[in-house]
């Protein structure tokens, strides 16, 4: 049988993009094709097509993306027919910012009742971090009060958001002025970066930022707080007292998505239909988009995404 090829964004390795012709995936087993119909931005994007961030092993090493919306148009020998032509989205280790990607089914989420497919591309990493980082590492309760370094970008609006439906107090440092006004409109209180010093103290710190952070994050903290450090873009090195981390019995916790097992991915789906799903129904929660590109513009978009000042995804577009 003759190969089937896609267009895909593909990298040269040095940080620049082109569009071509690349040979299509083909489920086997349990997984499914899907068809993209968009797919977000992310930093490991930029760091990955710069030649800095290899995928996990199986991925495809010269497509980024980590997070698509699409149909299913295809299924492996052992996937459940009853998944065919269904409107879904996920995360992959790479290759989703391509027209078919490849993804276990049990890794898939139905998209919201309400959420368009063009928007549901921007969900999947951003909400899986931030439910996975509140939640799941910080052990979020209602009551909390949570500071989010980082409130602009689109873990930080889901996070917001999130924190928020769950009875939180929440507050975010934004480091551009000219978006504090849309970022507290989220439910949120703003800070710049010099009046977080003296704003705890904070049960839960979530680390969207880097190492520069974490000396006056412990400062911060209440007894028995937590920090999840899930962004290192300013910074992946710090001294810290530990006396101080000691006295507040605080923890501080790391977590990515990207390198994790097929099976932990699989809990976070089941978990994100169950807590999550309902939330996007409802309108409570909702992704925050700051622009679209064609799939044709991806080096445009990915400039854009360089420069910083965005609020919320920005997410890559593909035909129908």
């Amino acid at each position: 049988m003759a190969a089937v090829e896609m267009q895909a964004v593909l990298s040269n390795g040095d940080g620049t993009l082109r569009i071509s012709r690349t040979l299509r995936p083909t489920p086997k087993g349990t997984e499914v094709l899907v068809k993209v119909r968009s797919s977000g931005l992310n930093g490991a994007d930029l760091l990955q097509v710069r030649g800095l961030y290899p995928p996990p092993p199986g991925w495809p090493e010269d497509i980024p993306g980590l997070e698509f919306a699409g149909e299913v148009v295809a299924l492996g020998e052992q996937a459940s027919n009853t998944l065919l032509g269904k409107a879904v989205m996920g995360i992959v280790g790479g290759g989703a910012q391509s027209e078919f990607v490849c993804i276990e089914q049990s890794n898939l989420v139905p998209v919201p009742k309400g959420v368009e497919l063009k928007a549901a591309g921007g969900i999947p990493e951003t909400f899986f971090t931030a439910y996975d980082a509140l939640f799941l590492q910080g052990g979020l309760t209602l009551g909390d009060r949570v500071c989010i370094h980082g409130g602009a970008g689109g873990v930080g609006t889901s996070a917001i958001q999130l924190a928020r439906s769950a009875g939180a107090e929440v507050f975010c440092t934004v480091r551009n002025e000219d978006m504090h006004k849309k970022v507290q409109d989220l439910g949120c209180i703003t800070l710049s970066e010099e009046e977080f010093p003296g704003s705890g103290p904070y049960d839960i710190i979530l680390e969207l930022v880097g190492a520069k952070h974490l000396r006056s994050n412990l400062q911060e903290l209440q007894q028995l707080g937590r920090i999840v450090v899930i962004g290192v873009g300013a910074g992946a090195t710090s001294d810290i007292d530990l006396r101080t981390l000691m006295a507040k019995r605080a923890c501080i916790r790391g977590s990515t998505l990207r390198s994790r097992h097929t099976a932990e991915k699989t809990i976070l789906a089941r978990e994100f239909m169950r807590h999550l799903n309902p939330l996007f129904a409802s309108g409570t929660i909702k992704p925050i988009v700051d622009r679209y590109y064609s799939y044709k513009e991806a080096s445009e978009a990915y400039d854009t995404f360089k420069k910083g000042g965005k609020f919320g995804k920005i997410i890559l577009t593909w035909p129908t």
